[in-house]
């Protein structure tokens, strides 16, 4: 299957709006993830010169406050798709006078900065929970690749189809329009992945249950975490008898665990893979990018890959 093809099949219109409207914090489930995507570093032997955070301030604040400790001598971009993200990163992320200068008495590496690397710089990009919300996440991964080096790394993760399954299940048992968009499937990312030109994708999910004491706050959760991007979702208002009537019906219908509070499930997707130099295919007229030919002149074993 191609991008169009292959879910997540979103509305771009509500996405775009999602992208403008979203809280401006970091859902405690995202900096859980990140916590979860830290601990995977641990099998990345590379150490990167520079890395790249996409989208810090939903991804997760805490988490990189953790990067930066890590890789104390690298310097970092933080990269928001929003000026007004962009502000609130650099307020929340930018240290004062006197921890600058403590950073330079002890040779660690440059300031973070908020304007995007240039192409082909980054060692490792970094993006934790973004690549569900992309209307076309093929199109980004295409940005990532183009961001990254010759043998950099993404390290990226993102909710899979079975994420809030017990409230999809009851929207659909009612005959009530998609309860969310599809997501898509690990081994789904792993082709786009390859498709997009990396090498070596690594993928692996875990569920993870969360447990509420009300529907109120299972449903506040939800909205926290994002919206309903599917081009076939109700589109009309919904009034206070309509979400009277559907906390009822969570509480009625969906499971709850020994101690009586009520469960959802997250499907989580982590995932990495490699930017491989460039494979040329020869013929009696090939064409090269200008980066390409510079990544292959650089190879001391020559495009082939021979000595």
């Amino acid at each position: 299957m191609n991008s169009t093809q292959r879910p997540p099949t979103l509305d771009p219109n509500a996405v775009e709006r999602w992208q403008r409207t979203a809280p401006d914090v970091t859902p405690w489930l995202h900096e859980e993830v990140a916590r979860r995507m830290l601990d995977r570093l641990q099998w990345i032997k590379l150490q990167p010169a520079i890395w790249a955070h996409w989208g810090a301030v939903r991804g997760g604040l805490q988490a990189h406050a953790s990067l930066v400790q890590r890789y104390g001598r690298a310097q970092c971009h933080v990269i928001e798709t929003s000026e007004q993200r962009k502000a609130l990163a650099r307020d929340a992320l930018t240290p004062s006078w006197w921890k600058r200068m403590l950073r330079v008495l002890s040779g660690g590496g440059s300031a973070t900065r908020f304007d995007a690397p240039a192409p082909g710089s980054v060692d490792m990009l970094w993006a934790n929970m973004a690549l569900h919300e992309a209307a076309d996440p093929q199109a980004l991964l295409a940005t990532w690749h183009q961001l990254l080096a010759v043998d950099g790394f993404v390290m990226f993760s993102s909710l899979g189809p079975d994420t809030a399954r017990e409230v999809r299940d009851l929207y659909q048992a009612l005959g009530w329009p998609p309860a969310g968009h599809q997501l898509t499937d690990m081994h789904d990312w792993g082709d786009m992945l390859v498709q997009t030109g990396f090498a070596e994708p690594v993928m692996d999910m875990e569920r993870i249950t969360l447990t509420y004491e009300t529907p109120a706050r299972l449903l506040q959760e939800l909205t926290e975490l994002g919206r309903n991007f599917h081009p076939q979702r109700f589109s009309a208002l919904r009034g206070r008898q309509w979400k009277a009537t559907l906390e009822q019906l969570i509480s009625d219908r969906l499971p709850r665990g020994a101690d009586g509070r009520l469960s959802l499930t997250f499907e989580v997707i982590y995932g990495h893979a490699l930017k491989a130099r460039p494979k040329i295919k020869v013929s009696a007229l090939s064409s090269v990018s200008v980066q390409d030919m510079r990544s292959m002149l650089q190879d001391p074993r020559g495009p082939t890959g021979r000595p």
